[in-house]
């Protein structure tokens, strides 16, 4: 089968909601991917920030595999190792004894269950940032603060209001002793991956507590070591109240969490919330071993490097207007280039990135992609874009 072949059954057996796709890809290992036709690609999006151990991992693989030849499934009836084991993680990184988790399947299930559990405060209105994503479903999309995404599905939950990201001011104004829940992004990733001033977080901490709402972190695209440290907001000393999780958790595999710390980690009461596949022996195998993996090779100051050296060398590229981000979640926002046009001249090239929007390249590459593999990147954009001027 060729990609040609493989879109067309594409075309005629799925719907239309994410577009025609360019390639169809059938193999990978680490960060390099094959499609139908045999062309390889470095994976330098990493299933949007997803696969943090590439593809195939050994330590993921074995768990995996193990795991699916002992117990496959249990409903939320029965407790099972893994969840309890991963919850025990989860909870310890985040430097909370009290801190519990409840487990999805999705970055938007995760904040689902945030917004119910800031409905349990007794308050309703939510505060998040325009340019935000936070999910589609209708609860999530409620949250995301772009208009092209909620306008067709509109009217969708009242009481949510956006404001610019960044600008403390305007959270000021926006929150009240009537609000529930601050929901935000350490960096917005969909946005363009855009970073706030330095003390933002710390003041939005300070404004919560003011007006008793919870402040929600959503570090499903910045988490799991993905900006150096195992959230993303750690830099700026806050304790959140609750923390969304999804995309890297399971190392590959659909995984998502909402871990409650302090005082909210009691406000679901059982049959408040649930999940079918929530918290399933295979994927929490996934993720433990995921995490076991980048404590052992002490890959997050890996991480940390590696992203101040992509920064400092791509900023030097004409053409290049600046770059964002922290660690392996990189923003690259072009001069004059589109970034469609480049995102595509990328991929003919062997490198799949990401048009974030019109004029910023995403990249979220696998954590153990290595040095050399960087350098091959940093040449070929290099290139691309001097080839496009």
């Amino acid at each position: 089968m060729t990609n040609k072949k493989y879109l067309t059954r594409w075309n005629s057996s799925l719907q239309n909601n994410y577009g025609k796709p360019s390639i169809t890809l059938v193999k990978g290992t680490g960060i390099l991917v094959t499609d139908a036709d045999g062309e390889t690609y470095m994976d330098f999006l990493g299933g949007i920030a997803t696969s943090i151990l590439g593809h195939a991992h050994p330590s993921i693989v074995k768990a995996v595999t193990k795991q699916v030849s002992t117990l496959s499934h249990v409903s939320n009836f029965y407790a099972h190792p893994n969840a309890i084991a991963l919850a025990e993680k989860l909870t310890k990184m985040t430097g909370d004894k009290n801190a519990k988790v409840f487990f999805c399947q999705s970055g938007a299930e995760a904040n689902e269950a945030a917004l119910k559990l800031s409905r349990r405060t007794g308050k309703v209105r939510v505060v998040a940032a325009q340019g935000a994503f936070h999910g589609r479903t209708m609860g999530a999309l409620s949250l995301t603060g772009q208009p092209s995404k909620r306008e067709p599905f509109l009217p969708l939950i009242k009481g949510v209001k956006h404001v610019p990201y960044g600008d403390i001011d305007a959270m000021r104004k926006a929150v009240s002793k009537k609000t529930a829940m601050v929901i935000i992004e350490p960096i917005m990733g969909e946005a363009g991956v855009i970073v706030p001033p330095q003390d933002y977080l710390h003041q939005l901490r300070q404004i919560c507590d003011k007006n008793g709402a919870l402040l929600v972190i959503d570090a499903v695209q910045t988490g799991m070591g993905r900006t150096g440290d195992w959230f993303g907001y750690e830099y700026s000393g806050i304790k959140p109240d609750v923390i969304t999780l999804a995309k890297g958790l399971g190392g590959g595999l659909p995984l998502g969490a909402m871990i409650a710390l302090g005082k909210a980690a009691d406000l679901f009461q059982p049959g408040d919330h649930g999940s079918t596949f929530g918290g399933n022996p295979v994927t929490t195998a996934a993720g433990l071993a995921a995490i076991d993996f980048i404590e052992a090779k002490g890959i997050l100051s890996k991480v940390e490097r590696q992203g101040a050296h992509l920064i400092q060398e791509i900023a030097l590229i004409p053409g290049v207007k600046e770059v964002r981000g922290a660690g392996l979640l990189l923003g690259i926002e072009l001069e004059s280039l589109k970034a469609s046009d480049v995102s595509d001249a990328m991929r003919d090239a062997g490198v799949l990135v990401n048009a974030a929007n019109p004029t910023t390249i995403r990249i979220a590459p696998a954590l153990i992609v290595t040095d050399a593999q960087i350098a091959k990147f940093i040449s070929t954009i290099r290139k691309v874009i001097a080839d496009a001027k």
